[in-house]
C-alpha cells in the first residue's frame, strides 16, 4: 500500500465542528497515519499477502478458565444457579458470594508450558500464524497491562504470556495476532452481581457485588444493557483504551474481535488505530489484519465463528473454531485429522483461512490424542501444502454429490458439512490445479468440471501426478468428466490431492 501519512482534519470532523457535534471518536487518542474512522477511509484498506498466502493459523484460546477443566464460559456460569458450572464450582470451590471467579485466577499456574516448543510444533503442523488470546470475556488480561491489575504479570502464572507467545511465534518465522473478547465483557459478566434465589444462601450477594472487585467484574449494568455488545458510553471508551494498550503495546499482525466491529465511531476509531499503528511500524510496509463477526465489503476480515462459507467469497475471510471445547474440559470429544482437513480444504477453495485452537491443559501442555492428530495435519501437509499455500480460488470451489444438502454460509454450520468422496475441492496456481478428494474413493475419482465439454477450463489438461507419490496416474478426459483411476497405494491420509497441469 503506498500511501503517505496524513493527518488531515477529515470532512467527516469539519462537519461536526460546524454543527457542533461532539463526536466521540474526536476524544480518543488515535495513531497518526493514512486512515480515518471512517468507512470511506477503510474502503481503501488492501489485504496482506502473507494472510492471503498462509491459509492456516493456530490459536490458543487459553486462560484461567481452564483451571476448573469444564469447558467454555466457566467464569460466567458458575454465578447461573443451577447450571452445571454452578453446581461444580460449590461442590469444589464454594459459593460464589464468599469464593467466585476471581479466586480461580490464582489457581491459574501455566507451570507445564513450554511456548516455544508449542511453537515449533506448530510450525511443522503447518501453521503461518498464531493467535494468542487477549483476553477472554473475563476481563482478565493475559498481557503486561499498565491500566488494569487483573493481569497475567500482576496474578495466576505471573508472566506476560501475550508477549512470550509473540517471541516464540516471531522465533519460529510466525505472523502474530491476538484476539480481543472483551467487547462482550460488560454484559456477559452481569450475573455475577446476582444471587442465589433459594436455598440456604438465598439472597446473599455473590462476589461481583464487592465493590473492591468490580474492576474485575465490573459494575452493575443498567436494565435495559443486555445484548452482547454494552450500550454504555463509558463502558465503550474503556474497552477502545484497553484494545489500544494491547494493540500499541505489541504490534501484532493480526486482530480478532469476537462480534462485530463494535461501538460505532469508538470501533471505528480503534480499527484506524490499529491500521494505522501497524502502518508506522512496519515502515509503510503494512502487514496488518483485522478479523470480526460482519461482513467486510473490503474493510477487514470477515469471521466466522464453527462455520463456512457455502460459495467464494470476493474478499479473504477466515474460520475461527476449535479441536473441542473453546477451553480444557475433562473428557472432551477433539476433532480428527481428517475433519480438520476436510475443513481447511473447503475453506481454502472458496478464499478462506483456517484458525483453530489447539486446547491446553490449565498446566499449559497438550494431551496425547492432540499430539497425535498435529502429527497427522503436519505429516499431509509436508506432502500437500503446495496446493494450500499461496493457491488461489479456481472458477468454481469444487463439487459436491447430486443428493447432497445445501447449507447455507455462515456461523455455526461446521457440524452440518458432511464430507463425502464425491466432494471435490480445487484451487489454483498459475497453470495449475489442485483437486482434492474428501475422502477415500471407492472406485475412480469423476470431476465433472474438468470435462472436455465443460465451460469451465478451456485449457488442455497436460498431466496428473499425486504429491508425494511416484505411482504413475492414470487418466482419461471424456466430454462429460476427467476420469482419474483409483491410485493402487493410497497414502495413510484420507483426503487425497492431485496436481493437474494445464497449458
Amino acid at each position: 500500500m503506498n500511501k503517505q501519512l496524513f493527518t488531515k482534519i477529515t470532512i467527516t470532523t469539519l462537519i461536526a465542528i460546524v454543527c457542533g457535534i461532539k463526536l466521540s471518536a474526536q476524544q480518543l487518542s488515535i495513531n497518526p497515519g493514512p486512515y480515518q474512522p471512517t468507512e470511506e477511509s477503510f474502503s481503501r484498506y488492501q489485504y496482506p499477502v502473507w494472510f492471503r498466502d498462509a491459509k492456516f493459523g493456530i490459536w490458543a484460546h487459553w486462560g484461567p478458565q481452564a483451571v476448573p477443566r469444564h469447558g467454555d464460559w466457566y467464569a460466567r456460569e458458575l454465578y447461573q444457579e443451577g447450571a452445571d458450572d454452578y453446581k461444580d464450582h460449590l461442590a469444589r470451590y464454594g459459593h460464589p458470594s464468599r469464593l467466585g471467579y476471581k479466586d480461580i485466577i490464582p489457581l491459574w499456574k501455566a507451570e507445564k508450558w513450554d511456548p516455544e516448543k508449542l511453537m515449533a510444533l506448530y510450525k511443522k503442523t503447518g501453521a503461518k500464524y498464531f493467535v494468542s488470546m487477549g483476553s477472554h470475556h473475563d476481563n482478565f488480561f493475559l498481557w503486561n497491562s499498565r491500566i488494569h491489575r487483573w493481569n497475567a504479570v500482576n496474578m495466576g502464572p505471573h508472566k506476560d504470556v501475550v508477549g512470550i507467545w509473540q517471541k516464540a511465534a516471531k522465533n519460529n518465522g510466525l505472523y502474530f495476532g491476538v484476539s480481543e473478547h472483551l467487547g462482550a465483557s460488560y454484559t456477559w459478566f452481569q450475573p455475577a452481581h446476582a444471587a442465589d434465589t433459594a436455598g440456604q444462601f438465598k439472597n446473599i450477594p455473590y462476589d461481583g457485588n464487592d465493590p473492591q472487585f468490580q474492576d474485575l467484574y465490573h459494575t452493575r449494568a443498567a436494565p435495559d444493557d443486555r445484548e452482547w455488545l454494552t450500550t454504555n458510553r463509558e463502558w465503550m471508551k474503556e474497552w477502545y483504551n484497553d484494545v489500544k494498550e494491547l494493540v500499541d503495546s505489541y504490534h501484532p499482525d493480526l486482530l480478532y474481535s469476537d462480534s462485530k466491529l463494535p461501538f460505532d465511531e469508538i470501533g471505528r476509531s480503534m480499527l484506524a488505530n490499529f491500521y494505522n499503528g501497524n502502518f508506522n511500524f512496519k515502515e509503510g510496509k503494512p502487514t496488518a489484519v483485522y478479523t470480526c463477526k460482519e461482513f467486510s465489503n473490503g474493510k477487514w476480515v470477515q469471521d466466522l465463528e464453527r462455520g463456512v462459507q457455502d460459495s467464494i467469497s470476493p474478499y479473504p475471510w477466515q474460520t475461527d473454531t476449535s479441536i473441542g471445547d473453546w477451553f480444557y474440559s475433562t473428557g472432551q470429544k477433539y476433532k480428527t485429522s481428517t475433519d480438520i482437513l476436510q475443513m481447511l480444504v473447503d475453506i481454502v477453495s472458496k478464499n478462506g483461512n483456517l484458525l483453530i485452537n489447539i486446547v491446553q491443559t490449565p498446566e499449559g501442555d497438550l494431551e496425547p490424542d492432540i499430539l497425535k492428530t498435529l502429527d497427522e495435519i503436519g505429516k499431509w501437509i509436508a506432502v500437500n501444502g503446495e496446493g494450500i499455500y499461496d493457491t488461489r480460488p479456481w472458477t468454481v470451489f469444487g463439487e459436491k454429490p447430486d443428493m447432497a444438502d445445501s447449507i447455507k454460509g455462515g456461523n455455526f454450520n461446521e457440524e452440518k458439512m458432511k464430507y463425502t468422496d464425491k466432494d471435490i475441492r480445487f484451487t489454483s496456481k498459475g497453470n495449475t490445479v489442485y483437486a482434492f478428494c474428501l475422502d477415500v474413493p471407492d472406485g475412480d475419482i469423476h470431476i465433472r468440471s474438468l470435462g472436455k465439454h465443460a465451460s469451465l477450463n478451456t485449457k488442455k489438461i497436460v498431466s496428473i501426478t499425486m504429491p508425494g507419490s511416484e505411482e504413475p496416474i492414470s487418466w482419461q478426459q471424456n466430454d462429460e468428466s476427467l476420469i482419474i483411476k483409483k491410485p493402487v497405494h493410497l497414502p495413510d491420509w484420507k483426503v487425497l490431492g492431485f496436481k493437474i497441469m494445464l497449458q
